[in-house]
């Protein structure tokens, strides 16, 4: 069974969500817009290539917004990631750029902790996650005003309070259109408008990362279940989402 036929089922309010999520990225198109007609869109998404990005890709796209689009290309992505980071770089009328880590840093890193360093420690495994994510993302926000995610509530308990507007980092607007949409509405809306997806959701893959960090799931599990697994279940995230106070943030 597909993810589709598995998942695709809209909400009661999916309508009025899907209008509100549209509004509030037409409206962010026009508060970031280029201060000059040559310059880039002070605004961009921060596509993982998960079932949410490729939604608001998609949107973005229809909707013919001056929003850019950006991937973290961390070097340990499924061949599965990669192939729809190509097709959404063929298809996209958005530009998508594409953010690798520093080659020598993660090539240290390798050769002083091993291959499976993420599996000896927490520590190792966020050390990782900085060359390989953290890194990249700052030169990927380095002049942007604001950034788009697919944070949803229903996505973890870590996440059960994501606001659509979040203010909190004081540099950079973060904005999740699609905070209060359920799995089955993203779902829902990649069956109505045929979004491309990555065939790992088909084999059980809710949420995909680095192909060492991520694993399918089981009936019952979790959504992030599969991310991270080894480790506390408090602490399945990257480094990219998370908040350690309100003047900063810290862990996706």
């Amino acid at each position: 069974m597909s993810a589709i036929e598995l998942n695709a089922r809209a909400s009661a309010s999916y309508a009025e969500k899907l209008a509100e999520t549209q509004a509030l990225l037409q409206q962010a198109a026009l508060d970031y817009a280029p201060l000059n007609t040559s310059d880039a869109p002070r605004i961009t998404l921060a596509c993982s290539l998960g079932a949410e990005d490729m939604v608001l890709a998609h949107l973005i796209n229809s909707l013919q917004l001056n929003i850019s689009i950006f991937v973290l290309e961390t070097g340990q992505l499924h061949a599965e990631t990669l192939a729809l980071l190509a097709r959404l770089q063929a298809s996209s009328r958005a530009p998508v750029q594409v953010f690798a880590p520093v080659k020598e840093a993660a090539i240290q890193f390798v050769e002083r902790e091993g291959k499976d360093a993420m599996y000896k420690s927490m520590t190792l495994r966020k050390a990782c996650c900085a060359i390989r994510k953290m890194e990249p993302l700052s030169r990927a926000l380095a002049d942007k005003d604001a950034w788009i995610t697919g944070l949803r509530r229903e996505q973890s308990g870590a996440r059960a309070e994501v606001p659509l507007i979040d203010h909190s980092d004081l540099t950079k607007v973060k904005l999740n259109p699609l905070a209060n949409w359920t799995w089955g509405d993203v779902w829902f809306y990649i069956s109505e408008n045929k979004v491309d997806y990555n065939p790992l959701h088909d084999q059980f893959y809710p949420s995909i990362g680095c192909a060492p960090c991520t694993r399918a799931i089981s009936l019952g599990e979790d959504f992030r279940a599969g991310r991270w697994w080894w480790e506390d279940e408090t602490a399945k995230e990257c480094g990219l989402h998370v908040k350690a106070s309100p003047l900063s943030t810290t862990e996706s």
